[in-house]
């Protein structure tokens, strides 16, 4: 008879200079796993945030993962398939620690990927839960802050203090909104389904207070916004319903979007049910939560829409609702008049190699992390972005677990900044080594056409080339752990994850060096080639972050010789 393995309700992750792995590079693998499942949602499920997103399949594939960290040697890579560990080779000491490819499915769709988990074949990668990158709710958090000071510059002034956003989700990425708000000084009512987690945002600082009824965060959102006072305020209550009852009121906020999880619709609550009801009917009858479900997300784009209308800033949040609405029959016009955030907002930051980018403290103390952000107070005196969100964040933002930071630093500086790091680690300034990471809603990691991809301006929406080759570099840098991953909304996109470490030798260096520079390089890349100046002048070593160039071969243009036919019309214009 075979032993089940042992399921864990809790993780911790190791700190300290103790180490049960052959090198530090493994070490800090396997605590950024640890990590993870010490900021999960579900640890004892291994679901650690956005619904299902899981960092490994199975309890059987998470001990083994973790036994293979620790008997790794320097000069062997461990394969990762979808959360289950598949293999072991000799490769040498340059060559990343772990590979690992998640969720990618051909003629993927709902059914399909479920019917594959259902067989234990794979699991739900999200963007960092399955290769060991999530940070916790605050992982997000700068995304939500950049995009609410555009709407900011664009239309208030350049302030939020006195304005009102009314957004849902408090789950392990939305509940950051909150908090993301007040920092402007503004308000927020945030709306969710399940008091436990409005509570787990509260008990981590995210949220304020916890209102008693809509009337109530209204009236209190009203009174401190008026006094120009920040507030985070959350109400218990379905998205679809509340938004719908805003509309039917005389109240309406300056700002709305949602972070409800639309691109996994089968952790999206349908309207009418509690969150116990909902999870029975999971297990029960999946097409018609399916069903229901899209049924109330087709409500809750249609409420933005409509604020959208009466003059609101409204937009899509990165939960792939329009895409969700339109395969459930709504008008695909209609959806799409809802803006999406990347287009609308945040891709001038693409454009210089900007994005979620992320560092983690291996040795667990707050010192480390304290130390790193006056060192760029010091050395990024110039950019105005960086040192007002590390200002903020040293003020704001709680640690979750292993002391960790995101800042949207760009090309060039993500180099500067993380050989600086190893050096720091070098003089002993620091008590252990630093892994850095990002989202994989970065500048070149990710193509989904009703997102991050969206809009582009050359029509390249589609083209799934550019993560590819992310992944492609980051392994020729030398990273640690290179994901390529396929998720959101079932078939709708595919990004990559990379983590990278450094332990303050001169390998780290040299590997640093290299895959800081590739990473977010080939982003600027992607939008250079798109036709993006702001992208062409970085490329050049004309951008406002850094002087280094990029070499280009051949600028893109749409019209382009392809045969001798197209030469003759060339010569006959001449």
């Amino acid at each position: 008879m075979t032993t089940k393995p042992e399921i864990l309700y809790s993780v911790k992750a190791q700190r300290g200079p103790e180490l049960r792995c052959k090198g530090w590079r493994q070490e800090t693998i396997l605590r950024m796993l640890e990590n993870n499942m010490e900021n999960a949602e579900k640890p004892e499920e291994l679901v650690i945030y956005g619904g299902i997103g899981k960092a490994a399949r199975n309890w059987e594939s998470y001990h083994a993962i973790v036994q293979s960290l620790k008997d790794l040697e320097d000069d062997e890579t461990l394969v990762v398939q979808s959360g289950m560990p598949v293999a072991v080779f000799k490769t040498h000491k340059y060559a990343p620690t772990v590979v690992m490819a998640t969720t990618n499915i051909m003629k993927a769709d709902w059914p399909t990927f479920y019917d594959l988990q259902d067989k234990n074949l794979t699991i739900y990668a999200n963007y960092t839960a399955a290769p060991w990158e999530y940070i916790g709710t605050q992982g997000v958090i700068q995304g939500t802050f950049e995009t609410l000071s555009a709407i900011a510059r664009l239309h208030y002034n350049d302030s939020l203090v006195g304005k009102i956003l009314l957004t849902a989700g408090a789950g392990g990425m939305g509940g950051n909104q909150t908090r993301a708000m007040t920092m402007h000084g503004g308000v927020c009512i945030l709306v969710d389904s399940n008091v436990d987690i409005i509570n787990r945002r509260i008990e981590k600082g995210f949220i304020d207070e916890l209102a008693p009824s809509l009337d109530a965060a209204v009236k209190k959102a009203k009174e401190y916004a008026a006094a120009g006072k920040p507030l985070g305020i959350a109400v218990v209550g379905n998205a679809a319903d509340v938004f719908e009852e805003v509309l039917k009121s005389d109240f309406r906020p300056d700002i709305a979007t949602s972070m409800t999880p639309g691109h996994d619709p089968i952790s999206y609550l349908p309207a009418g049910l509690t969150v116990e009801e909902a999870e029975q009917l999971r297990d029960t009858d999946r097409t018609l939560y399916l069903e229901k479900g899209r049924e109330t997300m087709i409500r809750e784009l249609k409420a933005l829409i409509q604020f959208m209308d009466e003059g609101v800033h409204a937009f899509e949040y990165g939960t792939s609702h329009r895409k969700e609405c339109i395969d459930a029959g709504m008008d695909e016009k209609e959806a799409k008049r809802l803006p999406g955030f990347v287009a609308e907002y945040i891709r001038p930051l693409f454009c210089e190699g900007r994005g979620p980018f992320r560092w983690v403290c291996m040795s667990g103390e707050a010192e480390d992390l304290r130390k790193i952000d006056d060192m760029i107070l010091e050395k990024f005196a110039d950019d105005y972005l960086v040192t007002r969100w590390i200002k903020l964040a040293k003020e704001h933002i709680p640690i979750e677990a292993l002391p960790a930071r995101i800042c949207y630093m760009g090309f060039g500086q993500r180099k500067k900044f993380a050989l600086e790091v190893n050096d720091m680690i070098r003089r002993g300034e620091l008590a252990g080594p630093v892994a850095f990471s990002r989202d994989n809603l970065d500048s070149g990691s990710i193509v989904n056409p009703t997102f991050e991809s969206e809009n582009m301006k050359d029509g390249s929406d589609l083209i799934s080339d550019w993560p590819m080759l992310n992944g492609l570099l980051n392994a020729v840098g030398m990273c640690d752990l290179i994901a390529i991953q396929a998720n959101y909304s079932m078939g709708e996109a595919v990004h990559t994850g990379v983590t990278m470490v450094a332990d303050g030798t001169a390998e780290s260096d040299m590997r640093l060096e290299v895959a800081m520079t590739v990473d977010s390089g080939i982003g600027v890349v992607r939008h250079a080639q798109a036709g993006y100046e702001i992208a062409r002048d970085v490329a050049n070593g004309q951008g406002d972050l850094t002087d280094e160039s990029i070499q280009i071969p051949l600028w893109w243009e749409r019209k382009a010789t392809f045969g001798p036919k197209d030469l003759e019309k060339t010569n006959a214009k001449a």
